[in-house]
């Protein structure tokens, strides 16, 4: 019996394997969608269209009917282009949010120093925002939005306080993925007003330091439940999740396919 059988999962990563190399939250993407599907779920995975990633070997091909929107980011246009492909051998279709101003570049986050990328603020708020306009332009309601990752993490903010009472997202699940710290340092701390700009809030004080740490709890706070998918997650990563009293899923459960399917179900039901 397929439990998941019909239902619709929102996957969206910075990092999904075969596109990106093999670091744990692409192959982590991967694979749960792929149990997700085998399980007789329906997902649809977003991620960024980074310029390293190779257009004609893995086959993107721009949609128009999606591309031609514009983001306006710090009250500016900034022109969204949707590309799509299809994993082989897999019943999964992957969409990429595109801009050459924030996504052309090599780099995905880190620059060749390790230093996270000045505009990431920007970034991460175009990514948020297109992936949310577009799956309201396919009209495609998720059961369930499974994120992965900090550069996520304004999804659940997003959605709690701008679109819960979109049709589209208003019976949607948040849970997020969690994985070991994967920066030092901070993003501009002008996210805040740029979050601002858009109508959002409340709750921002959780960023006045917009590190790995505040990240996570900001996608902690807004998610329904976690997914502990790194096995050395960081202290403040569990205080989170205690402070905002999460149900989550240990580590060693998550690569269980039956306790994973169950814990997704958990949320629907």
């Amino acid at each position: 019996m397929k439990l998941l059988k019909d239902k619709k999962i929102l996957v969206i990563s910075s990092e999904v394997v075969p596109y990106l190399p093999q670091t744990e939250k692409a192959v982590n993407s991967f694979s749960v969608s792929k149990k997700i599907n085998s399980n007789g779920g329906m997902t649809r995975i977003f991620m960024p269209k980074y310029g390293m990633i190779n257009e004609r070997r893995h086959q993107l091909h721009e949609v128009i009917r999606l591309s031609g929107m514009n983001m306006i980011i710090n009250d500016l246009y900034m022109p969204l282009i949707i590309k799509v492909a299809s994993i082989p051998k897999e019943r999964m279709q992957v969409y990429f949010i595109d801009n050459e101003e924030y996504f052309k570049r090599k780099e995905l986050l880190l620059d060749k120093n390790e230093k996270l990328l000045k505009d990431n603020d920007e970034r991460m708020i175009f990514f948020t925002k297109g992936v949310i306009e577009t799956v309201k332009k396919l009209n495609w309601t998720p059961d369930i939005i499974h994120l992965h990752g900090w550069f996520a993490s304004l999804f659940p903010l997003y959605l709690r306080k701008l679109h819960s009472d979109d049709p589209v997202f208003d019976n949607s699940k948040i849970v997020s993925s969690l994985y070991s710290k994967s920066f030092d340092g901070s993003l501009s701390k002008e996210i805040i007003e740029k979050i601002e700009f858009d109508g959002v809030e409340g709750d921002l004080d959780i960023i006045s330091e917009p590190n790995f740490e505040s990240l996570t709890e900001l996608m902690i706070k807004f998610s329904d439940s976690v997914i502990l998918s790194s096995d050395n997650i960081d202290g403040s990563t569990t205080s989170s999740i205690k402070k905002h009293s999460k149900d989550f899923l240990e580590f060693k459960d998550s690569s269980d396919d039956e306790k994973l399917v169950e814990f997704l179900l958990k949320n629907i039901e």
